[in-house]
């Protein structure tokens, strides 16, 4: 199994597919970073030399990917939450941040609510 940005990518899938495994790479980026390296986007992991695992490797080092992104927007959360912003209070609450309706919807990030059906006085 390949080891890339300490994450052990699919071996038995193709190259463009595995590399989104890893937090901060999606569909483009993977495919940037093939289009970089020479490496063609059908080609499953297990295939891959050494060397080009080693190309692979040294192109998405040079991104922030994994922890050091999770970190980074981890701290941007908590700037939004202290400096009171509207983002940042929806945050601390727990309610949909980019402006959704919360009347019907967001069980997501509201969470289950149980209705109180037929209560009597």
């Amino acid at each position: 199994m390949a080891r890339i940005a300490g994450i052990d990518i699919p071996r038995n899938k193709r190259v463009v597919v595995s590399l989104t495994y890893i937090y901060g790479i999606g569909d483009k980026t993977a495919r940037d970073i093939l289009a970089i390296t020479n490496i063609d986007e059908n080609i499953r992991v297990q295939d891959l030399t050494e060397e080009q695992v080693t190309a692979i490797r040294r192109e998405v080092d040079k991104m922030k990917v994994e922890g050091d992104l999770r970190r980074e927007v981890n701290l941007n959360i908590k700037r939004l939450m202290e400096i009171g912003s509207y983002r940042g209070i929806r945050h601390r609450r727990g309610l949909p941040v980019h402006g959704q309706r919360t009347k019907t919807n967001a069980r997501t990030r509201k969470g289950k609510r149980r209705a109180v059906t037929g209560k009597k006085k």
